[in-house]
């Protein structure tokens, strides 16, 4: 009976640790720090809480790696890529060719803007008029040239925001969808869904903020989303566009900032992409290209222009992503599909809702252990006060006989 009561006096081995912590590469669970004050959190509000490792990168075992991860026997990675993070993926299989640190956290800057646009694809039509109010037009640049109080197409502010990278754009648009954090949750509700669990929308426009934060791999899951969206497409290959800005005024022209899609520089077969730069997130980019019947794509995230341009950086990593294949190398990891992985599969991802159910029931399964330890050691010391109260009653029925 002592031994049934010490032995349920402690957990089992199996109760001790509910979860295994996540291995993390050191210095990749939260961006740098800021150079100035755009993260400090407006006062009365805390600072937002790092977001969870999963305890498997999602994508496969070797997308939780910190230095650059190749093929076996691949050739030799281009020279001169400043970027912290980066990412060659195929569009259409979502095979991941080659990376450097794809889970390492940065701030997407205006890579962001591609969440926004998926959602304002879900929930505005694209003739839908609407109008912009003063905050809009007071939002750091870059901007298109927003005036409160004038009237917009949908389409246009979808168009400006994805080639100009417009930050009044962004907010006219949050604006019309119920406000900015109306929009900030529906933006980040769609990141757990792509399974975009490093990602956290501070800003609808990519400007720094508290908490924001995202990598190279979820990136890729946001862009190849964006890709399958015929109105994302075309915007995002629009090279020039006349705007509006006012009624009673001439209209501008804008023009795409990408220097892969247009002009001396353009890259053969480019599919479109983004740019994005502030000063805490430094020089961000995704862009696509087709040849051979392969539509491969390029995440690059915390970038400097030295001693390349970050575009000629994207350019290297392009060239060097269709060698790969054309080697026919095996992939080093996987893009997920949204809310299709499950945990145990063989390329090690899971889906964003099977990961927040995860992290829901976590809690449960410790109190349920703590419940079943108390269970045991009640039921030891209800045995043990049973064999006493038996063993007094044994004792005591003979001295009555006689």
């Amino acid at each position: 009976m002592c031994c049934l009561l010490v032995a349920g006096a402690f957990p089992p081995a199996h109760a001790a640790h509910v979860t295994t912590a996540a291995k993390v590469c050191p210095g990749q669970a939260l961006p740098p720090p800021p150079v100035d004050t755009s993260e400090v959190p407006p006062p009365g509000q805390p600072t937002p809480k790092p977001l969870p490792v999963p305890d498997k990168p999602v994508g496969g075992p070797r997308m939780g790696g910190c230095l650059t991860i190749l093929p076996d026997r691949s050739l030799r990675p281009p020279r001169q890529i400043s970027a912290a993070s980066w990412i060659i993926a195929d569009l259409d299989t979502g095979d991941v060719l080659a990376a450097k640190a794809p889970h390492a956290r940065h701030r997407p800057a205006s890579l962001i803007k591609m969440l926004l646009a998926l959602v304002v694809l879900q929930e505005l039509p694209p003739d839908k008029i609407v109008q912009a109010r003063l905050e809009d037009a007071r939002q750091e640049c870059t901007c298109i040239g927003i005036r409160a109080w004038q009237r917009y197409p949908v389409h246009k502010l979808f168009t400006g925001l994805l080639i100009s990278s417009g930050n009044d754009a962004a907010h006219t648009l949050a604006t019309a969808m119920g406000g900015t954090d109306v929009a900030l949750r529906k933006m980040n509700d769609l990141a757990r869904k792509l399974g975009a669990l490093d990602t956290r929308a501070a800003t609808v426009s990519g400007l720094d903020g508290p908490g924001m934060m995202s990598s190279a791999y979820d990136l890729a899951l946001i862009y190849r989303e964006a890709m399958k969206h015929p109105r994302f497409v075309k915007a995002v290959q629009t090279t020039s566009m006349r705007f509006r800005w006012h009624r009673r005024k001439h209209p501008i022209t804008l023009y795409n900032d990408n220097r892969l899609l247009h002009g001396p520089e353009a890259y053969p077969g480019f599919l479109g992409g983004k740019t994005g730069f502030t000063d805490d997130a430094r020089h961000t980019y995704v862009g696509g290209a087709e040849r051979n019947g392969r539509r491969l794509f390029v995440v690059l995230m915390r970038a400097e222009v030295k001693p390349l341009r970050t575009y000629q950086q994207a350019r290297r990593l392009l060239d060097y992503g269709f060698k790969l294949a054309a080697a026919g190398t095996e992939p080093v990891g996987k893009l997920v599909e949204p809310q299709s992985a499950e945990p145990g599969e063989a390329d090690g991802g899971q889906a964003a809702a099977d990961a927040a159910q995860d992290r829901r029931t976590e809690p449960h399964s410790a109190t349920a252990g703590a419940q079943s330890n108390n269970t045991v050691w009640l039921v030891g010391l209800a045995i043990i006060v049973a064999a006493l109260v038996g063993g007094i009653l044994l004792r005591r029925r003979p001295s009555r006989s006689r």
